[in-house]
């Protein structure tokens, strides 16, 4: 009776055991499995981070750098081995794009004011190499499970291919670098606005253009920025001589036009032209110079001159010439017969 106590006794211990093994292994195969679950979800996401076109770099709680997927390697010249574990002020180094003085770090103030930040106006990113590049970006706090703050993702990319660079580059292509006024593309539809405007309400619209005199002797003799600097201060003069309904732009070398918009009659563009005169007749101090300027001017006035934009700037170019021929310093309105004898005011210089 008792051997066959303990007989059975044993094999309930024998039992035991093996289920505890089956247990231990069952545990292991489970652990296995989650850590094979996590790899790969940790692959697809590194995975994912490197095929977007958007640079991504994370940090810890002490801002040190954790992670930088491909395109955060290209743009700041550091790869993810070199990076790791480094300050982001190193990495990602980001300065005043005049002054070169140290800017904020958005991750440090993600951490620090816990909420999603962006890149300081007029900064750009020093690369490993030492070379520049602009960059738009923003920064928000990480967070475990628990809602506490744990280090911070930063996501930039190139400024050139941002909305901010492709309004820059429709800046430029209706501004004039120079002087900032609107240049012939941009005339081209200010003037169709006024013609539009001039019909609806019965009005003129009269074109000024200008022609610096002497600019080309002044422009050789002193250099070209001394010639720069004096087409800013004409371009300014001009601006300050015309209603904000008017326009001013630049045609290219010394030539600008003014477009008077709404006009009730042909003396009021001559008043214009008067007070552009008197106002250039100042000398005007460019550099270490003192220069004394004039302009010569040709009008041409909508409908009577012409019904389109060639018409009316072609026209104005002659009666600038005519201008020209008279003496400078003054302003001619078109006729038609300075059309008939434009042949003869053909000038190299102006």
């Amino acid at each position: 009776m008792d051997k066959n106590v303990m007989l059975y006794g044993g094999h309930q211990n024998n039992n035991a055991q093996t289920a505890e093994n089956d247990a231990e292994q069952g545990a292991d195969e489970r652990l296995r499995s989650v850590e094979n679950a996590l790899q790969v979800e940790r692959g697809w996401a590194k995975a994912t981070l490197n095929s977007i076109g958007d640079a991504v770099l994370t940090t810890d709680l002490s801002a040190r750098v954790t992670y930088l997927n491909r395109v955060a390697e290209a743009l700041t010249g550091w790869t993810s081995a070199e990076a790791l574990g480094k300050p982001i002020d190193q990495v990602l180094k980001l300065v005043h794009i005049q002054t070169y003085e140290p800017a904020p770090n958005p991750a440090l103030r993600a951490i620090e004011e816990n909420r999603t930040v962006g890149l300081a106006l007029d900064c750009v990113l020093i690369r490993q190499d030492g070379s520049r590049l602009e960059i738009e970006d923003s920064a928000a706090p990480i967070h475990d499970s628990h809602g506490v703050t744990v280090g911070a993702v930063i996501v930039f990319h190139d400024a050139k291919h941002s909305l901010t660079r492709a309004e820059q580059l429709a800046y430029q292509a209706h501004y004039d670098a120079l002087t900032k006024l609107p240049n012939r593309f941009l005339f081209a539809e200010q003037f169709a606005r006024a013609i539009r405007l001039a019909k609806r309400h019965d009005h003129y619209v009269a074109l000024l253009y200008l022609d610096i005199d002497n600019f080309k002797f002044i422009n050789d003799s002193l250099g070209h920025t001394v010639g720069d600097s004096l087409l800013q201060f004409v371009a300014n003069c001009l601006s300050e001589c015309v209603r904000a309904t008017d326009s001013v732009s630049r045609q290219g070398g010394d030539e600008f036009i003014v477009l008077l918009s709404e006009i009730e009659k042909l003396s009021d563009a001559a008043r214009v032209a008067e007070k552009i005169l008197r106002a250039l007749a100042t000398p005007c101090c460019i550099g270490h110079y003192k220069l004394g300027i004039s302009v010569s001017i040709g009008i041409s006035l909508y409908p009577d001159h012409g019904a389109n934009e060639h018409s009316l700037l072609e026209n104005a170019d002659t009666a600038m010439y005519r201008a020209k021929k008279s003496g400078r310093n003054q302003y001619q309105v078109f006729s038609h017969d300075m059309r008939n004898n434009s042949g003869q005011y053909n000038y190299k210089e102006r």
